[in-house]
């Protein structure tokens, strides 16, 4: 047979194509949904099947590839190709007992991932485990056991020569915060006072922007293994995917099936976490785990127990880390969606008036306890340090210059591409902000078109705290299309995410602002 492009994106699985007529399907027994090896000039990869009608799409003696099968494959259109039944994964029976509620051993949980990495799994067998190490919640073991085979499935940075025993260092967030990119501040910070801070990040999974999300708009943020490795060297740091690095792929698989199921249990967050710093050569880590009742976690206690959980996992592993639970009561900064993000994050560089305080002032605190890992530094000085380098401008050039180093956007940042549409979500009544849902406030940023819209989202205008008038703007929504429009403003006439009440309904430790226009 000879292979053929189908020009689908099947989004991380591989996906081979028979024409019904195909004698290879009747020859062989092929059905749908069969997994198959599928080899051509000493390459060869794994794909599930899919039998189709239309000649238009595959011919009866043609084999045709989704677009990431093709592209692991390295064959060119035409070329000869083979196919023949896979054998299951040796870890089949592995999956099987978690999906029993079984504790599973190093060695069970070893396979699995280097199955997955391998691409051996389906979705669907890719889902089971998902909703099982999520149903059946992984014990500490389970889960060190799972962060150590995720980072021997891929390929791990080495810093070595360039620290000679001092710091490579990261910060982290586990998310669920909308506008949260304290990140994109933190590593500019960071490597302007001359720390490696290699950040490598997952594209969003259950909210409107991940940090990848947010850098790929001032630049590129798909970076193969020696290039992300050249850039880090050369400027200091990174604000890249993970994903096209081979820094923990099992990782990557694994979150194309936890976005559209939503999940993102709390050992398999972990797992992630920590195989993607330890595979991009990171000693020393600041977590942010905010608390909020509309957060990923919702209490203290809760709080308490996941700090601890990443504290025996790391320790495990030789990573020095640092947990900092912060105020999830609500969003971070002015703007939810990948270009109003951005443009948050280089209002603060910029010192710009206009940016947000909240988003300035929760960075330099992140970023002065990654400074404090300085063995020069002395403990409780890292603010400072980090403040001076912000207002100095340093903070500005270096970000600067590792845009430059991953490929600048051609865009002028003076014109930011916000999607064109948009309407006001307006306070109901008079009265006071006493309660912002993240949740539903992430909700309506994604129906608007965020982040696969990059200029899509929400520009919140208030914020906790805020006294407010009947029929004045809450937030702005912005949209490309008029049915996502549609869509986020249904949503937000069900349920805006915000709630207007009375000053004695206002968490304690917050005051009344009577600000006009919010921030």
């Amino acid at each position: 047979m000879t292979i053929r492009r189908v020009a689908i994106d099947t989004f991380r699985e591989h996906v081979a194509y028979l024409h019904r007529d195909c004698t290879a399907v009747r020859a062989e027994g092929f059905q749908a949904l069969s997994k198959v090896e599928v080899s051509g000039n000493g390459s060869s990869i794994l794909a599930v099947l899919n039998v189709v009608d239309d000649a238009c799409i595959v011919g009866p003696t043609e084999l045709g590839l989704s677009e990431e099968a093709f592209a692991r494959l390295g064959l060119s259109a035409g070329h000869g190709a083979s196919l023949q039944h896979a054998e299951p994964p040796a870890s089949i029976a592995a999956l099987h007992r978690k999906i029993a509620g079984e504790r599973l051993s190093r060695d069970d949980l070893h396979g699995i991932i280097r199955d997955i990495a391998q691409m051996r799994y389906t979705k669907i067998e890719l889902a089971a485990f998902v909703v099982a190490a999520n149903q059946f919640e992984m014990d500490r073991d389970e889960v060190l056991h799972l962060t150590e085979g995720m980072i021997a499935a891929g390929r791990r940075l080495d810093w070595h020569q360039e620290v000679r025993g001092g710091p490579v260092v990261d910060k982290h967030c586990i998310g669920g915060i909308p506008g949260n990119r304290t990140s994109m501040l933190v590593v500019p910070i960071v490597a302007a006072h001359g720390m490696l801070i290699p950040k490598t990040s997952s594209r969003a999974i259950t909210s409107p922007a991940g940090t990848a999300d947010t850098m790929e708009v001032l630049a590129q943020v798909e970076l193969p293994f020696d290039r992300l490795a050249a850039i880090v060297r050369e400027t200091g740091g990174c604000l890249a995917w993970g994903g096209t690095a081979d820094l923990s792929p099992a990782d990557d698989v694994l979150i194309s099936v936890e976005r559209p199921l939503g999940i993102d249990s709390p050992g398999q967050m972990v797992a992630s976490i920590l195989s993607k710093k330890i595979a991009a050569g990171s000693t020393h880590l600041v977590l942010d785990i905010p608390v909020g009742p509309s957060a990923k976690v919702r209490g203290m206690p809760e709080a308490q127990r996941l700090k601890k959980l990443f504290e025996y996992v790391a320790s495990r592993l030789q990573l020095h880390i640092d947990v900092v639970i912060t105020d999830g009561r609500q969003p971070i900064g002015r703007g939810i969606g990948p270009v109003l993000e951005a443009r948050d994050v280089m209002q603060v560089l910029e010192n710009d008036p206009a940016a947000p305080m909240d988003l300035r002032q929760k960075a330099l605190r992140l970023a002065g306890r990654v400074i404090e890992f300085d063995p020069d530094v002395r403990g409780g000085d890292g603010f400072a340090i980090a403040r001076d380098i912000l207002d100095s401008g340093r903070a500005l050039a270096k970000m600067n210059q590792i845009i430059d180093a991953q490929g600048r956007r051609p865009f002028s940042w003076a014109a930011p591409p916000v999607a064109p549409l948009c309407f006001d979500v307006l306070a109901p009544r008079d009265g006071v902000v006493t309660a912002i849902d993240n949740l539903a406030v992430a909700r309506i940023a994604q129906l608007a078109g965020a982040p696969k819209v990059a200029g899509a989202g929400i520009d919140l205008l208030h914020r906790l705290g805020d006294i407010v008038k009947a029929g004045q703007p809450l937030y702005r929504v912005h949209a490309r299309f008029e049915a996502d429009l549609d869509y986020a403003r249904r949503k937000s006439e069900a349920d805006a995410g915000f709630r207007v009440g009375t000053a004695d309904e206002l968490p304690r430790d917050y005051v009344l602002r009577d600000n006009g226009a919010g921030f």
